[in-house]
C-alpha cells in the first residue's frame, strides 16, 4: 500500500505520495564537514515512495549493509502540479511542513562514488525516508525563521535553520520543478546541516520543529 501523508490533526491528504525530490549540500557547513565543495547549483535526487516509512514508528535500518547515517531535513508536501513553476507559483504549491530523516548507507555511497557509480542504492533502499506528519502552513512562520532539531540519547546532535540554507525554499522548489513535475503527494527534502554521523542501535530520538511538532522515535538494536 502507498504511503499516505497526513497532517498533525490526523487527517491525511487526498493524495498518496508520488515521490520525494532531495537536495544534496544545501547547507555550507554539511558540505564542508564531508569534505565536499559547497555546490553554485542545486543537487538534485529522488528517493522512490518505497523509501518511505512513519517516522513515529521505530526505524530498521539495514545495519546489515554497513554504517547508516542520519541527516535531518525539513520536509514540504506539495498539494499543487507544479512544471518550470515560478517562485510565487512554488511557494503556494506548499501545503505543510514536517521532518524527515535522509538515511544514508555511507560506506556503499562512499565506494559509489569512488567508482565513479551513481548512489541510488545508498540513498533509496526501502525504509531511507522516515517521514513526519506535516504542520498546516498556517502554524510555520517565514521560511527563515524556521528551525530544527535533531536529539539522540537526550543530546543534541543537529540544528538547522531556513536562514542557513544555501538555495531559499521558493527557489529550490522552483528550481525542481524545472527537472521534474511535483505533483500533489510529492515531498520536498530541503538538505540537511552540519552534525551528521553513524545512525546507533537502540537509540532514542527526538525530533522538532518550529510550529510545535515533535516526534520521539527509536532505533532497533
Amino acid at each position: 500500500m502507498r504511503f499516505v501523508p497526513q497532517f498533525t490533526d490526523g487527517q491525511e491528504f487526498p493524495h498518496a505520495l508520488g515521490k520525494v525530490v532531495c537536495v544534496g549540500r544545501n547547507y555550507a557547513d554539511h558540505a564542508r564537514e564531508l569534505d565536499n565543495p559547497v555546490p553554485s547549483e542545486p543537487l538534485l535526487f529522488i528517493k522512490p515512495a518505497t523509501s518511505v516509512v512513519d517516522l513515529a514508528k521505530p526505524l530498521e535500518p539495514p545495519f546489515s549493509r554497513g554504517d547508516v547515517h542520519f541527516e535531518t531535513e525539513l520536509a514540504l508536501l506539495i498539494g499543487e502540479t507544479l512544471t518550470h513553476a515560478t517562485h510565487e507559483q512554488a511557494e503556494r504549491a506548499i501545503v505543510g511542513i514536517g521532518l524527515a530523516l535522509d538515511l544514508t548507507l555511507r560506506d556503499v555511497q562512499s565506494k559509489l562514488k569512488q567508482s565513479g557509480h551513481p548512489w541510488e542504492i545508498a540513498k533509496a533502499f526501502d525504509g531511507a525516508c522516515p517521514l513526519s506528519a506535516f504542520l498546516p502552513l498556517s502554524r510555520v512562520p517565514n521560511w527563515n525563521a524556521l528551525s530544527f532539531t535533531l536529539e539522540i540519547n537526550g543530546e543534541q546532535r543537529q540544528y538547522g535553520e531556513g536562514a542557513d540554507m544555501l538555495f531559499a525554499i521558493p527557489t529550490l522548489v522552483a528550481e525542481m520543478s524545472r527537472h521534474f513535475t511535483l505533483e500533489p503527494g510529492d515531498v520536498v527534502l530541503t538538505g540537511t546541516p552540519a552534525g551528521v554521523g553513524e545512525l546507533p542501535r537502540g537509540a532514542a530520538l527526538k525530533l522538532a520543529l518550529t510550529g510545535g511538532l515533535e516526534v520521539n522515535t527509536s532505533v532497533v538494536e
